[in-house]
């Protein structure tokens, strides 16, 4: 049976860029060599390496434009670190919208001030802090785009006079924006890119060079940018999937054609959970996430007998976090609308039953 992947990630990928990658695993390029034995350093891994960089600027509309893209290891929660010995001189705004940016939040006060400029953790981060200031004598300022654990979603983005830093590990390439604004992005591969085990750091060159702590090798974007992302040994498959998850996109016509697929999706996820009066959606409604729709099972008799449909109906991956519970719809860029269908269906069908 045909498995519908809700999963919060890692996630769903495209079938072809996962029978594409299978075949590179066992003869890459009809070299005679698996892709994960090659060496790192030969040109066809750094072709790879130069393509995926080079696809990631393309689809984000940031060539030419003073930007560079690394692909690193140790995931955004590196990225928390990364962020603050690179940029954090005296002290920084940090918008507290969820768990990751909670967590963004502890790392960077290891090395000096930080100050939340709005929180949403007094109810439970179940929408999006909005009225708040910036000032404009910090360093610069840190957001997470999306909270993949509570279904929230930043709609707008603040203007501010500093650098702005984003967290878009849970919804990059899902929705066309200007991506100019940001200096500089970060993203996890495992749920709209690739697999596990590689990090997309998009950054504007001229922010780097500020502070004046020293930074250590590994941790210095400086480094990273100087030697094309091949400072130590990079996660060579999930580079490779993510340049080809990236190609995938290009190929269907960019952000702004599955933008349409996505706002497809969330429309349909949404008018159920509105209209069916067995579920209660979590994320206040105007800042709901077009990737992460969280709800509950309004009764708890019902909890048995529609897990059995869901599992009989192919549906995996739906519990919700612990830190929010009732079920958690992922609908990452790689989800078929039919998948959606799929859920929505015994959703409705439950509500026949009861």
């Amino acid at each position: 049976m045909k498995k519908h992947n809700f999963s919060a990630g890692p996630c769903i990928l495209p079938q072809e860029v996962l029978l594409k990658a299978s075949e590179a695993v066992v003869d890459f390029d009809n070299s005679g060599l698996s892709l994960i034995e090659i060496s790192h350093r030969s040109k066809a891994f750094v072709d790879v390496m130069e393509k995926a960089r080079a696809l990631a600027l393309e689809l984000l509309g940031l060539e030419g434009k003073g930007y560079k893209a690394l692909f690193l290891q140790g995931g955004a929660s590196t990225q928390f670190l990364m962020t603050a010995l690179n940029l954090l001189e005296k002290r920084a705004g940090y918008l507290n919208s969820g768990t990751w940016s909670d967590k963004a939040i502890k790392e960077a006060k290891i090395y000096d001030d930080i100050y939340e400029v709005a929180s949403s953790k007094n109810a439970n981060f179940n929408y999006i802090p909005k009225g708040y200031d910036i000032p404009s004598d910090y360093d610069y300022f840190h957001c997470t785009s999306n909270n993949t654990i509570f279904g929230t979603q930043m709609k707008s983005f603040p203007k501010c006079d500093i650098p702005m830093v984003c967290d878009m590990s849970s919804d990059i390439f899902s929705r066309t924006l200007d991506f100019t604004q940001f200096d500089l992005i970060y993203a996890g591969a495992q749920k709209n890119m690739g697999p596990a085990g590689t990090t997309l750091v998009v950054i504007k060159e001229d922010i780097l060079g500020k502070v004046s702590r020293k930074i250590p090798s590994m941790m210095d974007y400086k480094t990273h940018i100087s030697k094309g992302s091949m400072f130590n040994t990079p996660p060579v498959f999930a580079v490779y999937t993510s340049m080809l998850t990236l190609e995938w996109l290009k190929n269907l016509g960019g952000i702004a054609a599955i933008e349409e697929e996505n706002e497809k999706k969330a429309r349909l996820m949404y008018s159920e959970i509105d209209l069916n009066p067995l579920f209660k959606g979590y994320a206040t409604k105007e800042d709901r996430s077009n990737m992460n729709a969280t709800f509950t099972l309004e009764n708890e008799n019902l909890k048995e007998t529609f897990e059995t449909m869901l599992k009989e109906g192919g549906i995996n991956g739906l519990n919700g976090h612990r830190s929010v519970g009732g079920y958690r719809a992922s609908m990452y860029n790689a989800l078929p609308l039919d998948s959606v269908k799929a859920l929505v269906e015994i959703m409705s069908e439950l509500e026949s039953k009861a």
